[in-house]
């Protein structure tokens, strides 16, 4: 036991000495973090409020909506924590830099073991609890449920996240000791796959497009019916909603203890039974995770694909393409979110494809047209969204090597041309893609159609450059994973500047595609005054983009340039 608080206080002592030793800058990096967080909470506690207050004052289906409602929620956390689970204890259990000290330590398996289960449980739940609170803070001020929704939402809560951790630690083990650690391309597609299933699942369960449709149902009981769907008695998010709302309600006289012991038997068995197969395979799978990986097939499909990637470019920034692009498609971690990203857009455009909008009572072409406008913005923060991941962690990439980029001939404004070469056409190829795409599936008019598609077309090329510069300027170049170079500070910095930029282009078009639509929708003629308005605002769009690709650029080459 004294072992196990020894590899325990490892992280204390991490988290202690990058407080006392962190330099100016990254204290205000950390407070502005803390108050954008602080921001986002309150807006979602407030917008959590509203809807509840407004579930509240409706009669017969009020309540039952809240109910639902909190069930939904239960249920997409304790998704998002088994998913996160999986995925984190891959890493602490198997991957990370250090378990080879924790393993020759004289501490036994079973401590290292349960060392990196309480830190697996930290680092998946922490953000999903943060994000979660919110809403059940919002049920506590509409409801006014009293002290022992708290009490009981704090350890119930715990016990959901014991829980959902315990499952995602279990199915990681035992696929690690069935698969070679060279087979970890089959492991994360089975991730994948069991991920899709499990979120159709649970979208199946909720059934949300009902919802939205009550008079599709002959009678009120039907509906009701429906929305009493994600009630299942074996899942451990219908015990911990059965408790809570118990307090919202006031049920008088209803007991919850079995619903309690439900939850935290359930957590500490799934701990055992976890500790009793780590004993078994767990020293097994990470040994074969030490293993040298095999060559893997179809290397010379990579070749080829390079050798016809570098021909435009020159030598430099040629070996700059073909070293990303080798890396990218070698790193299983990276090229498999390809396939959550053909997702998205599948998502993102079958949610499109059944807006109900023929049922609006205002007119038809009119509402397709808007819609498509207001698509721009929300494409945009798609393609950011996607940026942060690939396209801001570019600089980052180099790693511990990039001082050979700085001893190399290779200049650095030729070498971050090179990586925005490098990403420029894979997102104008999206974000041209989800555009063209949406606006034929919502029929709307070629005006509209050309707008977007040129307003689309010109913004990648500043979201790309504001994601290489602001790379360049919070370079991360010391890190474990790929992935944590875009939640630190730049990769938020990144986030609102991306946010600001289309509102502002956003906002300038709306004025001239106004003009269009009435004078289309009243059949009357542009007047001169309006002309020279729609000539100022798209003046200022294409220089507002130009301003934006050219300064982060240099912005990033000048950083570069000084950094040591």
């Amino acid at each position: 036991m004294k072992n196990l608080f020894l590899l325990l206080s490892v992280r204390i002592l991490a988290l202690k000495n990058s407080i006392s030793s962190a330099e100016p800058g990254a204290r205000k990096k950390a407070l502005v973090m803390l108050a954008v967080g602080l921001i986002f909470w309150t807006l979602m506690f407030v917008l959590s409020s509203r809807v509840l207050s407004y579930f509240r004052s409706t009669e017969i289906i009020g309540d039952i909506l809240a109910n639902y409602l909190l069930s939904m929620v239960f249920l997409t956390f304790f998704s998002l924590l088994v998913f996160s689970n999986i995925i984190t204890s891959l890493s602490n259990l198997y991957l990370s830099n250090d378990l080879e000290l924790c393993h020759s330590s004289p501490a036994s398996l079973g401590e290292v073991f349960i060392s990196r289960v309480i830190f697996t449980l930290f680092d998946s739940s922490w953000m999903v609890i943060i994000f979660g609170l919110p809403v059940m803070m919002a049920y506590g001020w509409v409801f006014k449920p009293g002290f022992l929704f708290y009490f009981d939402l704090f350890h119930l809560g715990l016990a959901l996240s014991i829980i959902a951790s315990a499952a995602g630690i279990f199915i990681t083990v035992i696929m690690v000791s069935i698969f070679p650690a060279q087979k970890t391309r089959d492991i994360i597609m089975i991730f994948m796959v069991f991920a899709v299933i499990t979120l159709y699942l649970m979208f199946r369960l909720i059934r949300p497009e009902r919802l939205v449709d009550p008079d599709a149902f002959f009678s009120i009981m039907q509906y009701v019916s429906v929305l009493e769907a994600p009630d299942h008695p074996f899942l451990p998010t219908n015990w911990i909603t059965d408790v809570l709302w118990s307090h919202i309600s006031r049920r008088a006289g209803e007991s919850n203890l079995f619903n309690i012991m439900l939850l935290w038997s359930t957590a500490l068995a799934l701990m055992v039974i976890n500790i009793w197969v780590a004993g078994s395979v767990y020293f097994n799978g990470f040994s074969k995770s030490q293993e040298a990986k095999r060559r893997r097939a179809g290397k010379g499909f990579l070749d080829m694909a390079v050798r016809v990637m570098k021909k435009p470019m020159g030598d430099d920034t040629g070996a700059i393409l073909e070293k990303d692009v080798r890396i990218f498609f070698r790193d299983n971690t990276q090229w498999s979110q390809l396939l959550l990203l053909g997702a998205l857009v599948a998502v993102y455009l079958y949610n499109f494809s059944v807006l109900p909008l023929e049922r609006s009572a205002i007119r038809l072409d009119f509402l397709q047209n808007t819609v498509a406008f207001l698509n721009l913005g929300l494409a945009s923060f798609v393609l950011a969204s996607i940026s942060v991941r690939f396209v801001f962690p570019a600089v980052s990439a180099e790693g511990s090597s990039f001082w050979i980029i700085r001893k190399s001939p290779l200049s650095i404004k030729r070498f971050l041309v090179g990586k925005y070469l490098i990403y420029i056409f894979p997102m104008l190829a999206l974000g041209e893609i989800l555009i063209i795409a949406t606006n034929r599936l919502l029929d709307v008019s070629t005006f509209m159609m050309i707008l977007s598609s040129v307003t689309m077309f010109f913004s990648v090329f500043a979201i790309v450059s504001l994601g290489i510069g602001l790379g360049a300027l919070y370079p991360r170049f010391k890190y474990e994973n790929i992935t944590q170079v875009s939640t630190g500070f730049g990769g938020l910095v990144y986030m609102i500047l991306s946010a600001i930029y289309m509102s502002v282009i956003i906002m300038l078009e709306a004025g001239p595609v106004y003009i269009f639509f009435s004078a289309d929708l009243y059949k009357r003629s542009i007047t001169s005054g309006e002309w020279v308005m729609i000539s100022g605002s798209f003046i200022l769009v294409i220089a507002i983009t130009l301003f934006t690709i050219y300064k982060p650029m240099k912005m990033g080459i000048e950083a570069l340039k000084k950094f040591e």
